[in-house]
């Protein structure tokens, strides 16, 4: 499911340059770099939470924060790359992510923590299905996002 989802992600921004993955619809929102990178780094920190059983550094957070928490700091941060460092920091990512996998069981997925999930339990199945479900919702949000700059491309002309 997780590589079915960033495959139909892949194929909503193929081609876009780095001025459309920086273009915002309206003052207030994201950028598709910022929802892009948002994706890496929220598989990222279910990565520290379920593996680990930690949260992001000091550190970490001055990497991920941006992308994590998008609006403003996503705006001020997350600009002026190419599509092809976006994809890299979300391969980048997701083979840690596979790595990871390796270390555990099929019945691991089932695990329950008492106080995960805005502190209800959850296992890390459902923690897990997250990591794409919030990617499959932001990729609408990028879908939108396109038709918008392609809308405004036929204006200008």
């Amino acid at each position: 499911m997780m590589n079915y989802a960033r495959h139909t992600t892949i194929q909503a921004v193929e081609g876009l340059s780095t001025q459309e993955l920086d273009f915002l619809v309206e003052a207030q929102s994201n950028s598709i770099g910022a929802l892009l990178l948002h994706f890496a780094a929220v598989e990222y920190a279910y990565q520290l939470q379920t593996f680990e059983g930690r949260d992001l550094t000091e550190e970490e957070l001055s990497e991920w924060g941006p992308a994590l928490n998008l609006g403003e700091e996503g705006r001020k941060h997350i600009r002026g790359h190419d599509l092809a460092y976006y994809l890299a920091r979300m391969d980048q990512v997701r083979l840690r992510t596979y790595q990871l996998f390796q270390t555990v069981g099929d019945d691991w997925l089932g695990k329950e923590e008492q106080d995960f999930w805005y502190h209800k339990p959850a296992n890390y199945y459902f923690m897990w299905f997250h990591v794409f479900e919030d990617e499959i919702n932001h990729r609408g949000q990028i879908r939108l996002i396109r038709k918008r700059i392609g809308r405004m491309e036929l204006e200008t002309k």
